[in-house]
């Protein structure tokens, strides 16, 4: 058996792992690039083979990272299942959708204003590139191994979002874990992630590698920026990821309201993805901590803004509110027209609630930049910016030991990816002082061979 590793590799975008054995190819995960123009690009590369050959996709879960790429996958010829659960199936239905809707989208503004360095500017994909894809996506239950060819696949809870997972893969005598995004063991709203299951081989994940999350409360720290926002009288805007941060973020601000630690203002959920996730999150109810009634609680408090015209009107608003809308980093969506229109005053404040990755927005802000480009302009930033960091899904590296250290036993090498040089080079450091563990950090397009 052999991986070749096509993305996640010394980034921490576009997961992609090539997996070899007998004649049979899957590849685990198909994410976009994300972040500097360098890495987006690559998303416009052809696949390195023709993808008719490959004979399955098998999904961790459903962040766009791990997913984003597969409507061009299908594009250039893939015809085989996509394998994930059935929670990630219902938000990679939403996201894929999103997706290919925002890239129309850009097109289309980048034709209509001409800031596009390409004539005429065309989107990645299109909604109906993810409709066609999402037409082959197959469910799996969680602990219920499937038969592909000659191996067998078997999904266990990873505790990051709804319906991730890692993936134990058993190809002849050859086990192998991929990781993919390994969840906290005391969220806010996931459950903890399954033990982690033995193995000959661990694909592990390197986010917050080099990094351990804040001992401090982070729902005490935005009752507090919360309430400085409001005594200044300003908007609070707070971009967040449509799963999990945009979840995690609505039900902290209606458990401080249900006590009476912050004043009544107005909450907005201005993300249509994000309003659609929220409500899946009362039809999987097993896979959170939510009771029903908290669930409830926490959609019944926020206004959703559904409709362009709705968001535009929002941001002629200068009442005192919260304002929650995406992207995560910045990198798109409603969020940048509520930067633009609230960003140029001191009273309001950005608050970064999750992980930046190089070349966004989000990581100039908070690096100290003083302006954005957004469609093609300047705006000038003297809003405050804050970040609170201990709402990552993310395992630290210290969680992440802990998780390496919940098998009964430990596998013969640690493949280290989805990490930025220095978080993954951390890892491998640790992971070899530590618990003694062959642990190595592949390349881009590298490929290693398990014997």
């Amino acid at each position: 058996m052999n991986i070749q590793f096509l993305g996640a590799a010394g980034t921490v975008t576009g997961s992609r792992y090539l997996v070899r054995h007998n004649g049979t190819t899957l590849l685990i995960d198909c994410g976009l690039f994300q972040g500097v123009k360098a890495l987006r690009n690559r998303n416009w590369t052809r696949f390195p083979f023709p993808p008719v050959e490959i004979d399955a996709v098998v999904l961790t879960h459903a962040h766009l990272d791990h997913i984003g790429y597969l409507p061009r996958l299908v594009n250039e010829g893939f015809k085989g299942s996509i394998y994930c659960t059935e929670a990630t199936k219902a938000l990679a239905e939403i996201l894929l959708k999103d997706s290919a809707h925002i890239q129309e989208e850009d097109a289309r503004r980048a034709n209509k204003y001409g800031y596009s360095k390409h004539t005429p500017a065309e989107p990645l994909y299109t909604i109906n590139d993810a409709k066609k894809t999402i037409a082959q996506f197959k469910t799996v239950s969680f602990s219920q191994p499937l038969t592909i060819n000659e191996g067998a696949i078997t999904f266990y809870p990873a505790g990051h979002i709804l319906g991730s997972a890692f993936i134990k893969l058993q190809l002849g005598e050859c086990s192998v874990v991929f990781s993919g995004d390994v969840g906290r063991p005391n969220d806010l709203t996931m459950k903890p992630p399954h033990q982690l299951v033995p193995s000959d081989y661990l694909v592990v994940e390197s986010t917050y590698g080099d990094r351990l999350h804040a001992s401090n409360d982070p729902v005490s720290e935005l009752q507090t920026v919360i309430l400085q926002t409001a005594k200044k009288g300003g908007t609070l805007m707070v971009p967040a990821f449509s799963v999990g941060r945009v979840q995690g973020l609505s039900y902290a601000i209606s458990e401080l309201k249900e006590k009476g630690l912050i004043p009544d203002i107005p909450v907005y959920l201005d993300s249509p993805m994000g309003i659609d996730v929220t409500k899946l999150y009362c039809d999987f109810n097993s896979e959170h901590r939510l009771s029903k009634e908290q669930c409830h609680r926490m959609c019944k408090g926020i206004t959703f803004v559904k409709t362009p015209q709705e968001s535009e009107k929002l941001t002629m608003n200068p009442h005192p509110k919260i304002i929650i809308a995406g992207a995560g980093m910045l990198n798109g969506g409603r969020i940048l027209h509520h930067l633009i229109a609230f960003g140029g005053n001191h009273r309001n404040t950005l608050l970064v609630t999750g992980y930046q990755a190089n070349g966004t927005r989000g990581r100039a802000l908070l690096d100290g930049a003083k302006q954005i480009k957004a469609y093609g302009k300047y705006t000038n930033i003297t809003c405050g910016v804050r970040q609170i960091s201990g709402l990552s899904a993310h395992a630290d590296y210290n969680e992440l030991v802990e998780w390496l250290q919940s098998s009964e036993n430990s596998p013969t090498k640690v493949i280290i990816t989805h990490g930025e040089p220095a978080a993954s080079d951390n890892l491998r450091r640790v992971l070899t002082e530590t618990l003694s563990l062959n642990a190595v950090i592949p390349e881009m397009g590298e490929t290693i061979e398990l014997r």
